[in-house]
């Protein structure tokens, strides 16, 4: 199994586009410590001719662009792109599903909420039902979007996409509005989760004993945003456990055998981008790799 990480930010990527904050004015600058991503995208293979995308970023085409291994092989169109698993309906997840629109056949997978909540949109209706085959995953269910490569969904900690928040907004919740995915094949296993608010005991059992784990990076400090001015939202209230801290998940993962453990879907403001930074050295002397795009894992 090799696993390629597309985009490895947040929402808005590094730099985002309106802002000048400590680490975008670096990638602004163009110093070399903070290297440019795009938002948080992976693509799957177990062959290296037919690939699953996971989680769809509004780069998408962007990443398609910079990754030969995605671009069509043959004359007319075609394309080594034969799936999409999605993690949630934010836009940051769903939104690249309308670079997939012509006319391709792709097999997309998300839970029952993800799909009714597309479905709901009818902007999405441009993914023609002739072509992309709408495939709903059931937590602790496997399915096989390519041949020799598994897929489960699990429940991860966490809240309903931003643009379905109503007034009240339940943080934590475990069901299929936000799930983390584990991808198995040839006895090794990965678990990609993008999101998560909480390290709960079942979350902490099923990330043990992974070959690799890409986790949520999303902030330094659950008050990093507030901090900066940036908004007056914590990392906890957007459902993202920071790193840091007694909580945090340095913390909450300190003790557990994982094999390579990468944080993705980090923000902008995020210390740890910035490579010499005390915050990064934290990081990499707990064991830890920060995502950057184009990063390989082979399993």
């Amino acid at each position: 199994m090799r696993v390629v990480v597309l985009g490895s930010a947040a929402g808005g990527g590094v730099p985002q586009w309106n802002c000048r904050c400590s680490v975008c004015a670096l990638a602004w600058s163009g110093d070399a410590r903070v290297k440019r991503r795009t938002q948080t995208s992976l693509a799957a293979t177990v062959d290296g001719e037919a690939f699953l995308v996971i989680d769809a970023s509004p780069d998408l085409r962007q990443q398609i662009l910079s990754q030969p291994m995605l671009q069509p092989r043959r004359p007319g169109r075609s394309s080594p792109i034969k799936a999409c698993a999605v993690t949630n309906a934010d836009v940051d997840h769903v939104a690249g599903l309308l670079t997939l629109r012509e006319r391709q056949k792709i097999a997309l997978y998300a839970t029952s909420a993800t799909l009714s909540a597309l479905a709901a949109n009818p902007v999405f209706d441009v993914l023609s039902t002739q072509c992309v085959s709408r495939n709903p995953i059931r937590i602790g269910a496997a399915s096989e979007p390519l041949p020799g490569l598994l897929l489960e969904a699990f429940a991860a900690p966490g809240k309903v996409a931003l643009w379905q928040e109503g007034e009240t907004v339940q943080i934590g919740a475990e069901g299929e509005e936000s799930v983390a995915l584990e991808l198995q094949s040839g006895g090794k296993r990965l678990v990609y989760a993008p999101a998560c608010a909480a390290m709960t005991p079942a979350m902490r059992e099923r990330i043990a004993g992974a070959d690799a784990l890409l986790f949520d990076g999303t902030t330094y400090t659950d008050d990093e945003l507030v901090a900066s001015s940036l908004m007056n939202k914590t990392a906890r209230r957007m459902g993202h456990m920071p790193i840091s801290g007694r909580d945090g998940s340095l913390a909450a993962l300190a003790d557990v055998k994982i094999g390579r453990k990468i944080f993705i879907h980090l923000n902008n403001s995020n210390p740890v981008l910035i490579e010499d930074s005390v915050e990064r050295r934290a990081v990499e002397t707990a064991g830890w790799e920060v995502a950057y795009d184009g990063m390989e894992i082979a399993l």
